[in-house]
Protein backbone atom coordinates (compact mmCIF):
# COMPACT_ATOMS: atom_id res chain seq x y z
CA UNK A 1 0.00 0.00 0.00
CA UNK A 2 1.35 3.54 -0.81
CA UNK A 3 2.67 5.58 1.98
CA UNK A 4 0.30 8.49 2.53
CA UNK A 5 2.60 11.85 2.39
CA UNK A 6 0.85 15.37 3.31
CA UNK A 7 2.40 18.95 2.99
CA UNK A 8 4.78 19.55 5.85
CA UNK A 9 2.55 22.73 7.71
CA UNK A 10 5.08 26.04 8.78
CA UNK A 11 5.84 26.66 12.01
CA UNK A 12 3.69 30.00 11.34
CA UNK A 13 1.28 31.65 13.91
CA UNK A 14 -0.22 32.88 11.17
CA UNK A 15 -0.95 29.73 8.78
CA UNK A 16 -1.82 27.76 12.35
CA UNK A 17 -4.22 29.67 12.96
CA UNK A 18 -6.15 29.66 9.89
CA UNK A 19 -5.74 25.90 10.53
CA UNK A 20 -7.52 25.81 13.70
CA UNK A 21 -9.84 28.13 13.03
CA UNK A 22 -11.27 26.85 9.88
CA UNK A 23 -11.74 23.94 11.66
CA UNK A 24 -13.77 25.14 14.47
CA UNK A 25 -11.75 26.40 17.21
CA UNK A 26 -12.62 30.15 18.66
CA UNK A 27 -11.04 32.63 17.93
CA UNK A 28 -10.54 34.02 21.01
CA UNK A 29 -7.54 31.33 21.06
CA UNK A 30 -4.42 31.64 18.93
CA UNK A 31 -0.90 30.57 18.53
CA UNK A 32 1.51 32.99 19.01
CA UNK A 33 5.81 33.47 18.34
CA UNK A 34 7.90 32.60 21.78
CA UNK A 35 10.86 34.60 21.04
CA UNK A 36 13.01 33.17 23.64
CA UNK A 37 13.22 31.02 26.68
CA UNK A 38 14.64 33.48 29.38
CA UNK A 39 12.48 34.85 31.57
CA UNK A 40 11.78 38.41 29.95
CA UNK A 41 10.59 36.74 26.71
CA UNK A 42 8.16 34.72 28.40
CA UNK A 43 6.56 37.24 29.61
CA UNK A 44 5.77 38.42 26.61
CA UNK A 45 3.52 35.51 25.95
CA UNK A 46 -0.33 35.90 26.14
CA UNK A 47 -1.71 34.26 29.33
CA UNK A 48 -3.50 32.43 29.82
CA UNK A 49 -1.30 29.61 27.46
CA UNK A 50 -2.46 26.03 27.29
CA UNK A 51 0.00 24.36 25.30
CA UNK A 52 3.50 24.87 23.08
CA UNK A 53 4.46 23.57 19.97
CA UNK A 54 8.34 23.25 19.51
CA UNK A 55 9.79 22.55 16.37
CA UNK A 56 13.49 21.01 15.82
CA UNK A 57 16.32 19.32 14.43
CA UNK A 58 15.68 15.09 13.85
CA UNK A 59 19.61 14.18 14.18
CA UNK A 60 21.16 11.12 15.30
CA UNK A 61 21.68 12.15 18.50
CA UNK A 62 18.22 12.65 19.24
CA UNK A 63 17.55 9.27 17.71
CA UNK A 64 20.18 7.74 20.23
CA UNK A 65 18.41 9.83 23.27
CA UNK A 66 14.69 8.60 22.32
CA UNK A 67 16.32 4.92 22.24
CA UNK A 68 17.67 5.69 25.48
CA UNK A 69 14.31 7.03 26.73
CA UNK A 70 12.46 4.30 25.78
CA UNK A 71 14.43 2.11 27.22
CA UNK A 72 14.48 3.80 30.10
CA UNK A 73 10.51 4.45 30.60
CA UNK A 74 10.09 0.40 29.71
CA UNK A 75 11.98 -0.38 32.55
CA UNK A 76 10.96 1.77 35.39
CA UNK A 77 7.52 3.01 33.77
CA UNK A 78 5.45 5.93 34.31
CA UNK A 79 2.12 7.39 35.43
CA UNK A 80 0.14 8.76 32.20
CA UNK A 81 -3.92 10.13 32.85
CA UNK A 82 -6.45 8.42 30.66
CA UNK A 83 -7.48 11.98 29.82
CA UNK A 84 -4.46 12.46 28.05
CA UNK A 85 -5.61 12.95 23.72
CA UNK A 86 -2.68 10.81 22.29
CA UNK A 87 -2.22 9.89 18.29
CA UNK A 88 0.00 8.26 16.33
CA UNK A 89 1.37 10.05 13.22
CA UNK A 90 0.87 7.36 10.29
CA UNK A 91 1.35 10.44 7.57
CA UNK A 92 4.77 11.45 6.36
CA UNK A 93 5.21 14.90 6.76
CA UNK A 94 2.02 15.25 9.11
CA UNK A 95 3.76 16.52 12.24
CA UNK A 96 2.93 19.51 12.18
CA UNK A 97 -0.99 18.89 11.99
CA UNK A 98 -0.98 16.34 14.62
CA UNK A 99 1.01 18.66 16.77
CA UNK A 100 -1.77 20.84 16.43
CA UNK A 101 -4.29 18.54 16.97
CA UNK A 102 -2.92 17.09 20.24
CA UNK A 103 -2.99 21.08 21.24
CA UNK A 104 -6.35 21.75 20.79
CA UNK A 105 -7.76 18.20 21.59
CA UNK A 106 -5.49 18.53 24.74
CA UNK A 107 -7.59 21.66 26.25
CA UNK A 108 -11.19 20.94 23.32
CA UNK A 109 -13.22 21.52 27.47
CA UNK A 110 -11.27 25.12 28.20
CA UNK A 111 -10.74 26.78 24.69
CA UNK A 112 -14.32 26.16 22.89
CA UNK A 113 -14.73 23.96 19.84
CA UNK A 114 -17.85 24.91 17.30
CA UNK A 115 -20.73 22.21 17.80
CA UNK A 116 -20.68 20.29 14.24
CA UNK A 117 -17.36 21.70 13.22
CA UNK A 118 -14.72 19.51 11.54
CA UNK A 119 -12.33 19.56 14.66
CA UNK A 120 -15.75 18.54 16.82
CA UNK A 121 -16.84 15.88 14.98
CA UNK A 122 -13.31 14.46 14.31
CA UNK A 123 -12.66 14.14 18.50
CA UNK A 124 -16.43 12.56 18.50
CA UNK A 125 -15.33 10.01 15.98
CA UNK A 126 -12.06 9.21 17.14
CA UNK A 127 -13.19 8.92 21.28
CA UNK A 128 -12.92 5.28 21.79
CA UNK A 129 -10.23 4.74 19.33
CA UNK A 130 -6.44 3.57 19.82
CA UNK A 131 -3.73 6.44 18.65
CA UNK A 132 -2.82 3.97 15.59
CA UNK A 133 -6.60 3.97 14.83
CA UNK A 134 -7.17 7.73 15.47
CA UNK A 135 -3.98 8.33 13.16
CA UNK A 136 -5.53 6.08 10.58
CA UNK A 137 -8.84 8.24 10.91
CA UNK A 138 -6.88 11.08 9.99
CA UNK A 139 -5.84 9.72 7.35
CA UNK A 140 -9.03 9.33 5.75
CA UNK A 141 -10.60 12.25 6.81
CA UNK A 142 -11.30 14.64 3.05
CA UNK A 143 -12.21 17.59 5.66
CA UNK A 144 -9.09 18.19 7.76
CA UNK A 145 -6.71 17.15 4.52
CA UNK A 146 -8.43 19.50 2.69
CA UNK A 147 -8.05 22.40 5.21
CA UNK A 148 -4.18 21.29 5.40
CA UNK A 149 -3.40 21.72 2.47
CA UNK A 150 -4.84 25.23 1.53
CA UNK A 151 -3.06 26.23 4.64
CA UNK A 152 0.29 24.81 3.21
CA UNK A 153 0.24 26.54 0.60
CA UNK A 154 -0.14 29.75 1.81
CA UNK A 155 3.06 29.65 4.13
CA UNK A 156 5.15 32.46 4.05
CA UNK A 157 8.05 30.21 3.17
CA UNK A 158 8.27 28.03 -0.20
CA UNK A 159 6.03 25.41 0.18
CA UNK A 160 7.54 21.88 0.82
CA UNK A 161 5.84 19.11 -1.11
CA UNK A 162 4.37 16.05 0.13
CA UNK A 163 6.64 13.83 -1.55
CA UNK A 164 9.73 15.67 -0.23
CA UNK A 165 11.56 14.68 2.98
CA UNK A 166 11.88 16.97 6.32
CA UNK A 167 14.34 16.65 8.67
CA UNK A 168 12.59 18.59 10.82
CA UNK A 169 9.69 17.66 13.25
CA UNK A 170 7.13 19.35 15.74
CA UNK A 171 6.04 17.67 19.21
CA UNK A 172 3.45 19.52 21.69
CA UNK A 173 3.61 20.29 25.28
CA UNK A 174 0.27 20.15 26.91
CA UNK A 175 -1.14 19.78 30.54
CA UNK A 176 -3.28 17.81 31.54
CA UNK A 177 -4.54 16.71 35.28
CA UNK A 178 -1.31 18.60 36.97
CA UNK A 179 1.27 17.23 34.75
CA UNK A 180 2.94 18.03 31.65
CA UNK A 181 3.22 15.79 28.87
CA UNK A 182 4.91 15.80 25.79
CA UNK A 183 3.22 14.20 22.03
CA UNK A 184 4.96 12.93 19.56
CA UNK A 185 3.23 10.96 17.26
CA UNK A 186 5.98 9.05 16.28
CA UNK A 187 7.02 7.83 19.68
CA UNK A 188 5.17 5.03 21.51
CA UNK A 189 3.03 6.32 24.35
CA UNK A 190 2.98 10.34 25.73
CA UNK A 191 6.14 11.05 27.68
CA UNK A 192 5.01 12.46 30.80
CA UNK A 193 7.38 15.18 32.11
CA UNK A 194 6.51 15.81 35.81
CA UNK A 195 4.13 18.11 37.55
CA UNK A 196 2.84 21.61 36.16
CA UNK A 197 -0.48 23.58 36.72
CA UNK A 198 -2.25 26.46 35.03
CA UNK A 199 0.00 28.90 36.78
CA UNK A 200 3.42 27.26 35.95
CA UNK A 201 2.61 25.46 32.99
CA UNK A 202 5.08 27.96 30.41
CA UNK A 203 7.69 27.88 32.70
CA UNK A 204 7.69 24.20 32.70
CA UNK A 205 7.44 23.98 29.07
CA UNK A 206 10.18 26.37 28.30
CA UNK A 207 12.36 23.72 30.67
CA UNK A 208 11.29 20.77 28.75
CA UNK A 209 12.37 23.05 25.16
CA UNK A 210 15.74 24.00 26.62
CA UNK A 211 16.42 20.05 27.10
CA UNK A 212 15.48 19.61 23.68
CA UNK A 213 18.07 22.34 22.76
CA UNK A 214 20.70 21.36 25.01
CA UNK A 215 21.06 17.85 23.32
CA UNK A 216 22.61 19.78 20.31
CA UNK A 217 23.67 22.60 21.47
CA UNK A 218 25.52 23.69 17.58
CA UNK A 219 21.72 23.33 16.13
CA UNK A 220 19.75 26.53 15.67
CA UNK A 221 16.80 25.44 14.05
CA UNK A 222 13.93 25.42 16.83
CA UNK A 223 11.04 27.57 17.01
CA UNK A 224 8.30 27.80 19.27
CA UNK A 225 4.77 28.79 18.73
CA UNK A 226 2.25 29.03 22.41
CA UNK A 227 -1.83 28.52 22.10
CA UNK A 228 -2.86 31.49 24.52
CA UNK A 229 -6.30 33.35 24.98
CA UNK A 230 -6.02 36.40 22.67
Amino acid sequence: MAETRWMPLESNPEVMNTFIHKLGVSKKWQFTDVYGLDPELLCMVPQPCCALILLFPVSEKYGDYCKTEGERLAKEGQKVSPEVFFMKQTIRNACGTIGVIHAVANNKNRIGIKDASVFSKFLTDVKTMSPEEIGKRLENDSSIRDVHKTCAEEGQTEAIQAEENVDLHFVALVHVDNSLYELDGNKPFPINHGSTSNDTFLEDAAKVCREFMSRDEKELRFTIVALSEM
